[in-house]
């Protein structure tokens, strides 16, 4: 039996895994899904206070009061930041790090990059979020948000969607420790829509010497593809691929 934790990218919480850990569950696995400070059914707690470091602590806390050891430790998106965060402070609470279309951070990169101040994210926040709120996202062109398309994911996704913590998007991570470097990793790139930057991290990831994998469908495979989202996390965790 492995022990999963799935920590949500922005603008979601916990909830977007709801396909996926109950199959993980029927497969005999544990799994913790939980939600980021300031986001999803804590967006009550969302102010500019909110940083990378507050949702590393979220992540660590969970391991720690829980005493969770060996953990798969799953990041969707911007939550690459925090699961590399978190090892530098648990890794030995840590099997194995997930990146699931994801930021692959290495010391002192932050998601914005140096020209934060010219980021869309940076100007949507001060256009409509106060200076220090990054909306959730629109619909594109296609009627797609996050690369999900189909139509009853849609509503039931949008209505849960919530603003985000731009500093979390500023602050560099901090990494320090040799252990929590040297532990092993898998990466999983969603190949539905082309995005460079993503690619970018997957081409960092294999030559890093992680697992590789890719799944045909949008930016949130949990939410578009979770039957081959969880053929991929079983596939880690026990070597082969599960029907």
């Amino acid at each position: 039996m492995a022990t999963f934790v799935l920590v949500h990218g922005a603008w979601h919480g916990g909830w977007c895994w709801a396909k996926v850990a109950p199959m993980l569950e029927q497969a005999g696995h544990q799994v913790y899904a939980p939600t980021l400070t300031g986001l999803g059914d804590r967006a009550h707690l969302l102010s500019k206070d909110v940083t990378l470091n507050t949702h590393i602590r979220d992540i660590v806390a969970l391991l720690e009061y829980e005493d969770l050891m060996n953990v798969v430790l799953v990041g969707h998106s911007y939550a690459g930041m925090v699961i590399r965060g978190a090892t530098e402070f648990a890794h030995r609470r840590i099997k194995k790090l997930v990146y699931l279309d994801a930021v692959l951070p290495m010391a002192g990169e932050s998601v914005l990059g140096s020209n934060g101040a010219e980021s869309p994210h940076r100007i949507e926040a001060n256009l409509h979020g106060e200076g220090w709120r990054i909306p959730k996202p629109k619909a594109d062109a296609s009627g797609a948000v996050l690369g999900v398309t189909d139509k009853q994911d849609l509503d039931w996704m949008v209505e849960r969607l919530t603003d985000h913590p731009l500093a979390t998007f500023e602050q560099p991570i901090k990494l320090w420790s040799s252990e929590a470097a040297a532990l092993p990793g898998a990466y999983i790139l969603c190949t539905g829509r082309r995005n460079e930057w993503f690619e970018g991290m997957a081409q960092r990831a294999r030559a890093m010497g992680y697992q590789y994998f890719e799944i045909p469908t949008g930016h949130d495979a949990m939410i578009s593809a979770p039957r081959d989202l969880v053929a991929i996390l079983l596939e880690i965790v026990i070597g082969r691929r599960s029907d």
